[in-house]
């Protein structure tokens, strides 16, 4: 039987391996650039900006979702962002990814939280079809922006 529980700094080495696994099935390895010392100081430091669950099965961790909050205005009230959602790719078809899910729906509520929300690849259809399995509907009205790099510094530099 699985078990899902909050992340704790002794589990930065795990999840750090479950991020790199992602962006190699993402293929976007070359874009990866956590590594531990960042994950446990913006994860479990003074200030945490976001939240991991781990799903377990004898002892071992087989995948993740890290979170965290945002704010929507038309609703008045924080929601939760999923970030990442990975499950190894030799444990999937066991059920973890929806557990995650639904733990995760279940702390959004506790939490008052209005809506849950994430991204996908649009070429990523085994999970597209599992979102959709499981009542989330796609935002296709909506295009993410994205500024970063030299861009970022650009932008947010003193002219």
């Amino acid at each position: 039987m699985h078990s899902i529980r909050f992340a704790t700094p002794a589990d930065t080495p795990v999840i750090l391996k479950f991020i790199r696994a992602l962006a190699e099935y993402e293929k976007l390895s070359h874009e990866c650039h956590a590594d531990e010392e960042s994950l446990r100081q913006h994860l479990f430091g003074p200030k945490p900006y976001a939240e991991v669950l781990l799903i377990e099965e004898g002892g071992q961790a087989h995948g993740f979702a890290l979170f965290f909050h945002n704010f929507s205005t038309f609703l008045a009230k924080p929601g939760i962002y999923l970030e990442d959602l990975f499950v190894d790719p030799a444990q999937r078809g066991k059920g973890y990814g929806k557990a995650l899910l639904v733990k995760l729906a279940e702390i959004t509520l506790e939490r008052g939280c209005g809506r849950l929300e994430w991204s996908v690849l649009d070429w990523n259809q085994p999970s597209i079809d599992f979102y959709l399995s499981l009542g989330a509907r796609p935002m296709d009205e909506w295009t993410i922006y994205r500024v970063d790099g030299a861009a970022l510094d650009k932008l947010g530099s003193p002219a």
